[in-house]
């Protein structure tokens, strides 16, 4: 049994992540860096689901493993369009 855990954004990975898995996690950082997002309060927070890492970030971004594929999906947070309601 493997069990979860959270850090801050920047802080060291937890060990026996893949290391896909901890490429996707720097480039989510990176790309909340350029462009200037406040993530000092943000965390990370790793589930095992299956014996694969689901690691979620507080703004909403998922990163999945597929151990078959050897790869990481990340999954943004997609912003509500203000205008969806204009066909009402």
């Amino acid at each position: 049994m493997q069990l979860g855990t959270r850090w801050p954004v920047g802080g060291t990975l937890p060990s026996g992540l893949p290391e896909v898995v901890e490429i996707a996690v720097k480039s989510v950082e990176d790309d909340h860096r350029d462009t200037g997002s406040d993530t000092a309060q943000w965390r990370w927070t790793l589930t095992w689901l299956e014996g694969k890492p689901v690691i979620e970030l507080d703004d909403g971004t998922v990163i999945r493993y597929d151990s078959a594929e050897d790869s990481a999906t990340i999954t943004q947070p997609v912003a509500p369009d203000p205008h969806d309601d204009e066909w009402i």
